[in-house]
Parts: C-alpha cells; sequence; structure tokens
C-alpha cells in the first residue's frame, strides 16, 4: 500500500525554523520531481505552490519563500524535504508534498505524477 506521509510541522515563534519531510513508503519515486503544496486556515482558494524541484535546472520557489525555504530530495531515502527558516505569521498553513514523478509500486503497478501526501499543519506566532 503506497503512502507519502509528511512530517515535521509544528507550532514555532516567528523568526523559528522548522524542517518539513516528505517519505513514501510502499514503493519507490521513478524520478526527482517533487512539489510543496500549502494552503491557509480558512482559505477557499486552491493550494499555493510553495516550491519545486525536478531533476534538471534550478528549484521554483514562491517571491513569499525565496531565500528563506529550500527544497531537497533524496532517493536513496525516498523522500523529500522543506527547509523552512526566518519563518512569518503568514507561512501559517497546512503543507502538503506532491510526487510530480511517477511511484513504482512494490507490488508491481505504477502510479502516474500527482500522488499527494496527507499534509501536516505549520503554525507560526
Amino acid at each position: 500500500h503506497v503512502q507519502l506521509v509528511e512530517s515535521g510541522g509544528g507550532s514555532v515563534q516567528a523568526g523559528g525554523s522548522l524542517s518539513l519531510t516528505c517519505t513514501l513508503s510502499g514503493g519507490t519515486f521513478a524520478g526527482s520531481d517533487m512539489s510543496w503544496y500549502r494552503q491557509s486556515p480558512g482559505s477557499t482558494n486552491e493550494c499555493e505552490l510553495v516550491a519545486h524541484m525536478s531533476g534538471v535546472g534550478s528549484p521554483y520557489y514562491a517571491d513569499s519563500v525565496k531565500g528563506r525555504f529550500t527544497i531537497s530530495q533524496d532517493n536513496t531515502k525516498n523522500a523529500g524535504a522543506l527547509q523552512m527558516t526566518n519563518l512569518r505569521p503568514e507561512d501559517t498553513a497546512m503543507y502538503y508534498c506532491k510526487s510530480e514523478s511517477g511511484i513504482y509500486c512494490s507490488e508491481g503497478r505504477y502510479i502516474p505524477p500527482g500522488y499527494w501526501g496527507q499534509g501536516t499543519q505549520v503554525t507560526v506566532s
């Protein structure tokens, strides 16, 4: 059973740091393409793309997090990460990782790109 699980969220004061991890179980990533999104509390808007990386070129960061957040992926560990520093109250949101690569499941089937985790809450006060 494939699962993409975010962890590392929590509550911090403004200026603090958190490191989010996105761990895949039950399969392996087909590539190095991952995104992090967030949805602010009470927002009815679509999730905001925070950061994206692929196996080619420089990562993308939303202007609001540029210079403060760093995205990475370690396929040897089947995991991705989002390092967040100098956090601000406006960073408060539910954070989701999304595999932009396909996933090879342990039982042999293939999941196309677009698999989401369940989210982890980040609260900055």
